[in-house]
């Protein structure tokens, strides 16, 4: 696991430990190349080989429409959300190819299909994980190696809190008004729980899924 700050990595890892496994937390700005080469280094070096990767890593960025964006805020989430995803695969790959195996899922966005008001660095960054994703399945599928992607809608937890704070300041309007108009969006009229989008992930990291790659999975409650 990489990131970049430590207490969460090890509260995760303490978890993961309590339930018999191995956990690695490795602190890393993802967005820095050496630094990713170094962390999948460490983690070939602790468990052997690389099977799967997830890029989950991922910041959202302003709430700010486009002839106001900092140049600094848009290179900020597109270096984490999209390039750090890129260079996570490229020094992944490279350990996959020669094992000829491999296995890699990209956490994106329904934004990235639907995009989102003023929030265009985080949804260009989650868009082009799309793409990535596509060329990537194409680029390596000779070698045995499956390439895909999650977009789930918004998902229970503090981190879709704060999104619902930052819009409803933008659009003059409460918190609770913003997240229900998030909710009347979706077919099931709710938001998605993070539960729901992990066992997205399990199975498309598992055996389960071994004819599926190339495809963007949404788990977003059915959005329109």
């Amino acid at each position: 696991m990489a990131a970049r700050t430590k207490s969460p990595l090890e509260e995760t890892a303490k978890e993961i430990r309590e339930m018999g496994r191995r956990a690695y937390p490795f602190v890393a700005d993802i967005s820095d190349e050496d630094q990713v080469n170094e962390f999948v280094s460490s983690a070939v070096s602790y468990l052997g080989r690389i099977d799967i990767l997830v890029n989950n890593t991922g910041i959202a960025g302003p709430t700010v429409p486009v002839v106001n964006l900092a140049m600094e805020d848009w290179d900020r989430v597109l270096a984490v959300n999209l390039t750090g995803a890129y260079l996570c695969a490229k020094a992944a790959l490279k350990h996959m190819i020669k094992n000829k195996s491999g296995n890699i899922l990209n956490i994106s966005s329904t934004a990235g299909i639907k995009g989102l008001w003023r929030r265009a660095p985080y949804v260009v960054s989650k868009s082009g994980i799309l793409g990535l994703t596509k060329t990537l399945a194409l680029e390596v599928g000779v070698h045995g190696i499956r390439v895909n992607a999650i977009c789930p809608g918004p998902v229970e937890g503090e981190r879709m809190d704060r999104v619902f704070r930052a819009r409803a300041k933008a659009m003059g309007i409460s918190p609770d008004m913003a997240r229900k108009r998030a909710m009347d969006e979706a077919a099931l009229r709710r938001l998605v729980s993070p539960e729901e989008v992990a066992r997205a992930a399990v199975f498309l990291a598992s055996s389960d899924s071994e004819g599926i790659t190339g495809q963007i999975i949404r788990v977003d409650a059915g959005l329109d």
